[in-house]
């Protein structure tokens, strides 16, 4: 079906009443904690309907298979959502020539224009970078003492930093990009003008660094996508060149923030599995999938609308719906896992969807793992006596946004 079929998902297309039809986001009863929904979902209607903030009606998908049917079937697509009255889920559209909201071809034009930068070969010469500023963090939260928010200390600056240098974003701009970025990714909590000038503001941002390359040329990612840009006509347009760089930046080091803070929350509430990565530390990377698992940054992969009719585990998607993939609730299917609500670090075939699935598996994730595995490595072994420097419950969360975990991680040593 061509892409002119998207309706709005706020017409009911089931047997359910409005009544009877949850908001979404659930609450979560804790940093680490799922909504039990989702486990419900799973067990009775692993299709079921919600309102997400924006007003709109979404098909949430919570199992396994089914969320990989939905991130790899192009019946489910992300240029769609941008089209004028589509469902959203947030306040205020994203109608951008973002990689995010492309399908092939444009998607794998795009695409492939920068994933040789993150190529394992590419990540593996970045690691003793990695190492350097990891090392350098700690050094000064070393000196600085205890107690120290780990997330301002080490969970943020590592990121932002590797992706400042990769894509050549002035680190000093990084507070400016932040708040816009947190804003960018609000899903409640925010109205939609605030969003919207922060998208506009990102968007600036973004296209004064590009003219800033063009007239005074790096090494790096940024530039060399403006020269592709000036040299190519037809592989990268102005536009899809900004909101590239606006992408990477984003997603650089959002996720991977929210991922460091809630692996190292995991470990110190769940001593036997610390003290097995401590004995183990040469399996630290299939521990760190186990937190990819369990723990990820966010709970539902990108929205997608349905382009024709599809039915999913008995379920009729009419096409023009609104479709929510829960990487979080496929990632605890007991139908793909055994113990599924078990953190266990020593967990072969470890095959999580935390990146995604298909033509928009997360670009970066390589550079992600590298992080995380290097900060949480090093932290370990730096401070062999971590420890949360105030009770779990007391931890400040953030709320009204697509990722998810912890705002400050006060630990003492």
């Amino acid at each position: 079906m061509a892409d002119q079929n998207v309706q709005s998902a706020a017409t009911p297309n089931s047997p359910e009443t409005a009544a009877d039809i949850p908001d979404y986001p659930f609450e979560r009863p804790s940093a680490l904690e799922p909504c039990p929904h989702y486990a419900k979902m799973r067990k009775t209607a692993p299709v079921g309907q919600v309102r997400m903030p924006s007003g709109d009606l979404a098909h949430l998908v919570t199992s396994y298979e089914d969320v990989r049917t939905v991130l790899s079937d192009p019946r489910f697509s992300r240029n769609a959502t941008t089209r004028p009255g589509a469902p959203r889920l947030g306040p205020a559209p994203q109608n951008f020539p973002s990689l995010l909201n492309m399908d092939a071809p444009e998607h794998t034009r795009v695409r492939k224009l920068v994933s040789r930068e993150f190529t394992a070969r590419r990540v593996n010469q970045l690691r003793p970078r990695i190492q350097e500023h990891t090392d350098r963090l700690l050094d000064a939260m070393e000196e600085a003492g205890p107690p120290t928010d780990l997330i301002s200390a080490l969970a943020f600056p590592l990121p932002v930093t590797i992706i400042c240098e990769l894509l050549g974003v002035p680190f000093e701009d990084r507070e400016r990009f932040a708040g816009w970025s947190a804003a960018f990714l609000a899903t409640a909590g925010l109205p939609a003008d605030q969003v919207l000038a922060s998208q506009i503001a990102l968007r600036d941002y973004l296209a004064g660094l590009v003219a800033a390359k063009r007239a005074n040329p790096g090494t790096d990612l940024l530039s060399a996508l403006v020269a592709i840009h000036d040299t190519d006509d037809g592989r990268l347009s102005e536009p899809e060149l900004i909101f590239l760089g606006i992408s990477m930046l984003v997603a650089g080091h959002e996720t991977t923030v929210n991922q460091i803070g809630n692996s190292v929350l995991a470990l110190l509430t769940h001593p036997e599995q610390l003290a097995a990565v401590r004995r183990a530390p040469e399996h630290l990377g299939r521990a760190t999938e186990e937190m990819l698992r369990m723990y990820p940054p966010g709970d539902e992969g990108l929205l997608r609308i349905a382009l024709e009719d599809v039915e999913l585990a008995g379920t009729l998607i009419p096409a023009g719906s609104a479709v929510l993939p829960s990487l979080g609730s496929a990632n605890r299917d007991v139908c793909q896992f055994a113990d599924a609500d078990s953190f266990d670090v020593s967990r072969e075939n470890n095959a999580h969807l935390s990146f995604g699935q298909g033509a928009h598996y997360c670009l970066g994730s390589g550079l992600a793992r590298a992080e995380l595995e290097i900060a949480l490595g090093t932290l370990l072994k730096r401070f062999p006596g971590l420890r949360l420097a105030v009770p779990e419950e007391e931890l400040p969360r953030p709320s009204g946004r697509l990722v998810h975990g912890v705002s400050e991680l006060p630990v003492a040593w």
